[in-house]
């Protein structure tokens, strides 16, 4: 089966970082672009960033530019968001999810291929 495992999230203060990892399996990780997407409390699913299947293309939002880095391990089946100079708004529930193409822009997990059940990034003091 299909799995996209997120984990890396928590508590952390304003000006701190965080790495996201999304392990994958039960498909070709390789053959997809992969995505990070956030959605805060009462607020609607937020595009962050895509890289390509190699790797060698990177797109973020300019809510996040940079601060944040996507990054793949196709050996390891893995995706990755480094997250730096992580302010209040950045606090949401972090997705990954995936595409055989690429799209600049979401509205919903459901126009992906596939998508995790997220982990939960809280930026406080």
């Amino acid at each position: 089966q299909v799995q996209l495992v997120e984990s890396g999230g928590g508590l952390v203060q304003p000006g701190g970082s965080l790495r996201l990892s999304c392990a994958a399996s039960g498909f070709t990780f390789s053959s997809y672009w992969m995505y990070w997407v956030r959605q805060a409390p009462g607020k609607g699913l937020e595009w962050v960033s895509a890289i390509n299947t190699g790797g060698s293309s990177t797109h973020v939002a300019d809510s996040v530019l940079g601060r944040f880095t996507i990054s793949r391990d196709n050996a390891k089946n893995t995706l990755y968001l480094q997250m730096n100079s992580l302010k209040s708004e950045d606090t949401a529930m972090y997705y990954c999810a995936s595409k055989m193409y690429f799209m600049s822009l979401a509205i919903s997990l459901f126009e992906f291929d596939y998508w995790g059940q997220g982990t939960q990034v809280t930026v406080s003091s």
